[in-house]
């Protein structure tokens, strides 16, 4: 009776394989990265099998299993990604660019990159990506007034951060006596 049981949740899983590929890839819309998560969803579902109740819906259990694991792995990748621009910063850091406006662009990309992650993420969406602010705070999760407020917050501290600079170069004995009198620095740089 137990080998019948067992031959049936082999199957059962044998089953789910078409479906859990067809959601691994529409998470991660690469065909090689959706075999490697489902095959690393399976690695976790054996070592997690003793958990299985008897009564779980194996499916919807699975189903679990591989968004969890991709949810894991978006953690790890944007953990690597961290430390790769602590590397990349350290390197920039030790060589300088030449050009005043590169140094400037890095030092504003530092200043964005200093606040806090949530005053980060709404400027991006609103500022960078255009959204408006419905979209923005739909996208982040939160109420309109805590978009705004984070937006709020976020500006200001660029702000002050463009006001220390401008403290900085009157107290070295530069001079804004040029056309660059009373614009702000802070300006959106377009790519090629």
């Amino acid at each position: 009776m137990v080998l019948d049981r067992t031959r049936s949740k082999r199957s059962d899983i044998v089953d789910l394989l078409v479906p859990l590929r067809r959601y691994a890839r529409s998470l991660t819309r690469d065909s090689l990265k959706a075999d490697d998560l489902v095959h690393d969803t399976m690695v976790r579902a054996l070592e997690s099998r003793a958990n299985l109740r008897p009564d779980t819906n194996l499916r919807t259990w699975m189903m679990t299993v591989l968004h969890n694991v991709f949810i894991d792995e978006q953690r790890r990748k944007r953990v690597e990604a961290r430390h790769a621009d602590v590397l990349v910063q350290l390197s920039e850091e030790v060589a300088p660019p030449a050009q005043e406006g590169q140094v400037r662009l890095m030092q504003i990309r530092k200043a964005f990159e200093d606040l806090p992650e949530e005053q980060r993420a709404a400027l991006h969406l609103v500022t960078l990506e255009g959204m408006a602010y419905a979209d923005a705070a739909a996208v982040l999760g939160i109420p309109i007034g805590t978009l705004m407020s984070r937006l709020g917050r976020g500006r200001a501290a660029l702000r002050a951060f463009e006001e220390g600079g401008r403290k900085g170069k009157a107290a070295a004995g530069s001079t804004d006596d040029g056309p660059e009198r009373g614009r702000s620095h802070l300006r959106v740089v377009g790519g090629n």
